[in-house]
C-alpha cells in the first residue's frame, strides 16, 4: 500500500504536467499495465480504471466498501449510453477521452444511474461505481461533487497503510461539508507550478450513504485539495480540529 501511495503521488505530478487526458488518480484507482498497441510511443501504459460519459470523466476507486457491515447499495436506473471505445491494449497514453470511452470495460457495456444520486457524481457499469473525477462545466467543489444529504461519513486515512484512523464528528463533518461545497476549483496546473502541492499531505475518504467511498488528497502547507479547490478558514479549522482528535 505504502508503494501504491508512492506511485500514485509520482503519477499524479507527472499527470498535472501533460496534456493526457487521465487527470489526476487516486489513491485505490485500480490500475494496471497493458502492453501499447503498435505505432505507439509507449512500451507499457499504466491505466486508470475510468469512463467518459456526456463529458463528464469518472473513476472507479474502491472495489468494496471497507466496513463490511456497511455493503455498497447500487439500485440501478436508467439507462444513460453505453460503451462505445475500450481505452486498455487499444489506445497511446496520449489518448484524449471521448464519450463512450473506457478503460477496462467492454464495448457495449452499459452505463446506468444509480437511483437516489445524481448521474454527475456517480455511475454504474458492470456492477461497478463510478465517481467524477472531472467536470468541464463544474466551478465550484459542490458543483463537482453534488452530495448534499448524501454524505455518510468522512475519514482520515493513515498515510502509511490506507486504513482508517479516524471519522469525523457529525459537528465537524457538517461543518466541513458547508465550506467544502462553496470552494471554486482553480487551474490545477497552475497550482502546481505555484507550489500549492507541496509539503505534508493528508488523505480523506468521503463515504456516502449507499457506501461508495471516494478519496481527497489535501496538502496541509498551503489548505489545497488535489481538485483544484483552496480551503478557507473554516475548512482548515475542522481539519485541524479533527487531526488533534485522532487516538
Amino acid at each position: 500500500m505504502k508503494f501504491l501511495r508512492n506511485l500514485t503521488f509520482i503519477t499524479l505530478f507527472a499527470l498535472l504536467l501533460s496534456s493526457c487526458s487521465n487527470s489526476t488518480p487516486l489513491k485505490g484507482a485500480l490500475t494496471s499495465p497493458f502492453t501499447s498497441p503498435q505505432g505507439c510511443p509507449d512500451s507499457e501504459i499504466e491505466w486508470i480504471d475510468m469512463l467518459m460519459i456526456n463529458d463528464i470523466k469518472y473513476e472507479h476507486h474502491f472495489p468494496d466498501p471497507e466496513n463490511k457491515n456497511s455493503p455498497l447499495t447500487i439500485d440501478k436506473g436508467r439507462e444513460l449510453g453505453e460503451v462505445t471505445y475500450r481505452m486498455a491494449g487499444n489506445a497511446c497514453s496520449n489518448h484524449r477521452a471521448q464519450n463512450g470511452d473506457a478503460t477496462y470495460l467492454d464495448v457495449g457495456t452499459i452505463i446506468y444511474e444509480v437511483k437516489g444520486y445524481p448521474t454527475s457524481l456517480i455511475v454504474a457499469a458492470n456492477d461497478v461505481v463510478y465517481v467524477v473525477d472531472r467536470n468541464p462545466k463544474a466551478k465550484t467543489v459542490g458543483e463537482l461533487y453534488p452530495m448534499e444529504n448524501l454524505v455518510k461519513n468522512i475519514h482520515i486515512e493513515s498515510t502509511e497503510d490506507g486504513k482508517r484512523i479516524h471519522t469525523f464528528s457529525q459537528a465537524s463533518k457538517d461543518k466541513f461539508l458547508a465550506a467544502f461545497y462553496d470552494l471554486p476549483l482553480e487551474d490545477d496546473h497552475k497550482l502546481y507550478d505555484a507550489g500549492k502541492f507541496d509539503g505534508t499531505r493528508l488523505f480523506f475518504e468521503i463515504e456516502l450513504n449507499n457506501g461508495v467511498s471516494f478519496w481527497q488528497l489535501y496538502w496541509s502547507d498551503s489548505n489545497t485539495f488535489h481538485n483544484g479547490a483552496i480551503g478557507n478558514d473554516e475548512i482548515e479549522e475542522v481539519i485541524n480540529y479533527e487531526m488533534l482528535n485522532i487516538e
